[in-house]
């Protein structure tokens, strides 16, 4: 099992290391916290890897 910090999430993902937290917390890309380093398989880089780029669209009425 290879594991990999945020930063070399970040870097292999090619987004910010605050995005890869955010998938995080999100629940999207799962982690085991050791300390304050957020581990992750390297492997389960490819359950975001196909995300859509950017924010989602607002809906109409939305603010």
């Amino acid at each position: 099992m290879d594991l990999i910090t945020t930063k070399e999430a970040a870097e292999k993902l090619g987004v910010s290391m605050r995005r890869v937290t955010a998938l995080i917390k999100d629940g999207r890309l799962p982690s085991q916290q050791v300390g304050r380093e957020h581990l992750i398989k390297e492997s389960d880089l490819e359950l975001v890897r196909e995300r859509k780029p950017g924010r989602p669209p607002k809906v109409k009425g939305e603010k």
